[in-house]
């Protein structure tokens, strides 16, 4: 074992914790939308790579889950080929025409060159209606009195090891969000501070009914302020998970496996604030002004080093014997056996020196640099939806407990600033952030957006355009290069442009 993985590791380099059990819910819905104009003939299925099942169960996922697109595309089975055409590699777009996304938010997609059979990316974007599903009193709630609220979607799935978790990822995320803001739309509502506890169920103790256990001089009577603001945050959190145990779910089911996993970067517009939660390595930035503004942060193996590292070591047994917790600036060699050697453990920024010991020659728990970097030698990314079949190559050890479904959630007041028609957000899978950064993306929103008039609701689509066709850049005899010369992304790349300025009132 230990040999498959040192090889496994070695052409690598050459070349979250898990969560405690909640109460389930019911699955959703498993659609949300019409389903795309027409499909591709099912095309034949690639080799079972390494680690994955049997060559004949993937063909049977891959012959069940057919190629689709964001249905806001609007694709024809012609549109749908060219989509689908790696060597062309067209950028689609929705159409300049009829209904366009919500905040004449502009969008563009370009598949990989290669990399994968097909584009494992999918998109959402979507107005949610929410209903409450409860009157805060408790009391019964007439028809006359149900003022809901109203938010705004937008969503990239970045799929891996197939692109079924990403599919299902933006068909249902959203309505798990929906599902969560329940029980708050009267709270949000209301100016002041959220209650301590909801009503209970008929016949169910509520809260003032337990007050006599706390007595008048505990240390406990104070309550924590809590905001509406973290209200939604935690409903998004919550969402997530819940998608990600669907996942889970739907993956015990016979005829529905969920292939693969994913990275989610999702906003929501909600009551005057921008939420933005992001699982993954894929990125959120505003330009205001001329100003950037982060607005997401990527999780990789080496940006959660201490999370994982930590779960090493209060779990050994996820190591499988393998693998060791401890991080050394290179592979330990048996010959430094008693030597010591400098090493970073759970606890430390730094380094130090320590004795080696016969474990240390473990593999290690995250292993290469950059976009090398690999947890267990098996993936580059360290939270995210899905992946709950995923195992270390040629081995039984489960990948998933190191993977976390949290999202890190960022708020913006849009309330707070005066913005202008050029002030966008900008959302891109890491197909676009591999080849591009936040100054030239900046540069390249001023650039294009100046071209425009500032009414012109097409500027925004220009603008992904103009991102999309940046990252990929233009097939010559040694592959797609950028303007300089260097190799442009061969990943599947997608991009949202969200005006913040012009497209409502925000109040």
């Amino acid at each position: 074992m230990l040999n498959r993985v040192r090889s496994a590791v070695a052409h690598l380099v050459s070349s979250g914790g898990a969560s405690p059990p909640r109460p389930k819910s019911p699955d959703l819905p498993s659609t949300t939308s019409a389903p795309p104009a027409a499909a591709p003939e099912t095309p034949k299925s690639p080799p079972a790579r390494p680690g994955s099942e049997s060559g004949a169960s993937a063909k049977t996922v891959e012959t069940r889950a057919s190629f689709s697109r964001p249905t806001f595309l609007q694709l024809s089975p012609g549109g749908l080929r060219r989509a689908d055409d790696h060597a062309g590699r067209a950028v689609q777009s929705p159409p300049d025409r009829g209904r366009r996304l919500p905040w004449s938010t502009g969008y563009a997609e370009v598949i990989n060159a290669g990399k994968s059979r097909h584009n494992e990316d999918q998109a959402c974007c979507e107005v949610v209606y929410v209903e409450g599903r409860r009157s805060v009193t408790g009391a019964p709630r007439e028809p006359s009195q149900s003022q809901g609220l109203c938010f705004y979607y937008w969503g990239l799935f970045d799929g891996h090891a197939g692109g079924g978790a990403a599919e299902m990822a933006s068909r249902l995320l959203h309505r798990h969000i929906r599902e969560q803001l329940k029980d708050l739309v009267e709270i949000l509502q209301d100016p002041s501070p959220p209650p301590l506890c909801l009503p209970g169920t008929s016949g169910t103790p509520g809260c003032s009914d337990s007050s006599h256990l706390i007595g008048p001089q505990s240390c406990w009577s104070s309550q924590k302020e809590v905001t509406h603001e973290s209200l939604v945050v935690g409903a998004i959190e919550n969402a997530f998970q819940l998608m990600d145990e669907q996942m889970a779910r739907e993956r015990e089911r016979r005829g529905h496996q969920v292939e693969g996993g994913c990275c989610a970067l999702v906003v929501v517009y909600l009551l005057g604030k921008v939420y933005v939660a992001n699982a993954g390595d894929s990125r959120a930035i505003i330009v205001r002004n001329g100003e950037i503004i982060p607005m997401s942060r990527e999780f990789t193996p080496e940006t959660e080093r201490q999370r994982l590292q930590l779960l090493g070591f209060l779990k050994p047994e996820l190591l499988g014997g393998e693998f060791t917790h401890l991080e050394f600036p290179r592979r330990v060699q048996p010959k430094e056996l008693g030597q010591r050697m400098l090493y970073r453990d759970q606890n430390m920024t730094g380094w130090a020196y320590k004795k080696i010991e016969l474990e240390d020659l473990r593999f290690p728990l995250v292993c290469g640099e950059g976009k090398k970097a690999r947890v267990m030698a098996t993936i580059g990314v360290t939270r995210g939806l899905g992946d709950h079949n995923l195992k270390v190559c040629s081995s039984t050890l489960p990948i998933k407990p190191f993977l976390s479904c949290f999202p890190e959630v960022r708020v913006y007041d849009l309330t707070q600033y005066e913005h202008c028609p050029d002030d966008v957000l900008v959302l891109g899978t890491d197909g676009l952030w591999d080849v591009t950064n936040d100054c030239e993306v900046a540069a390249t929103v001023d650039r294009v957006l100046s071209a425009y008039e500032p009414n012109d609701p097409s500027r925004y689509t220009a603008l992904a355009q103009a991102l999309v066709l940046g990252a990929r850049g233009t097939p010559r005899d040694r592959g797609w290069r950028l303007p300089n010369n260097k190799l442009g992304s061969g990943d599947d790349i997608s991009v949202f442009v969200i005006p913040l300025g012009g497209p409502g009132s925000y109040s």
